[in-house]
């Protein structure tokens, strides 16, 4: 742990580098499905927050993504017309939409998801409970959570 008192640029470059790789690995497993459905990067983060926040209201959507209403608009045009989301109005205020995934949308999330899971379950798996927490931990700091 010593070692890690004195982060120096190039460990913090080779560090870096090592979360590069590991998105590019983890999110190239669903590059397959993503491209059998003709959707990109930016399709699979808003179908993944859906999933996992069904009835996630758009201005949410806005916050968790980081992005414009524009390209986000962009985004949720595209998944209608590929019948992957729909949008259903508040009960108490007509202006505000709940997206939810459909039918189609939640096989594409669990294809995507089946593609991508095995390379994480392995590693966790092949790790202590203590690099699994730590692991957690110091992602968690980085995303500022």
């Amino acid at each position: 742990m010593k070692d890690l008192l004195y982060l120096k640029d190039e460990q913090l470059k080779e560090f870096i580098e090592e979360l590069f790789i590991s998105y590019r690995e983890s999110f190239g497993d669903a590059k397959k499905t993503l491209e059998k459905y003709s959707l990109g990067i930016a399709h699979h983060k808003v179908i993944h927050i859906i999933s996992i926040n069904d009835g996630i209201t758009i201005s949410n959507l806005l916050k968790k993504l980081k992005v414009t209403k524009q390209s986000l608009n962009r985004i949720l045009n595209d998944l209608i017309k590929f019948n992957i989301i729909s949008f259903v109005k508040d009960d108490k205020d007509s202006r505000m939409k709940h997206v939810h995934l459909t039918k189609k949308g939640n096989d594409v999330f669990d294809e995507i998801f089946n593609s991508q899971k095995m390379r994480i379950y392995n590693a966790l798996m092949n790790s202590t409970s203590s690099e699994v927490n730590n692991f957690k931990s110091v992602l968690k700091k980085i995303i500022n959570e």
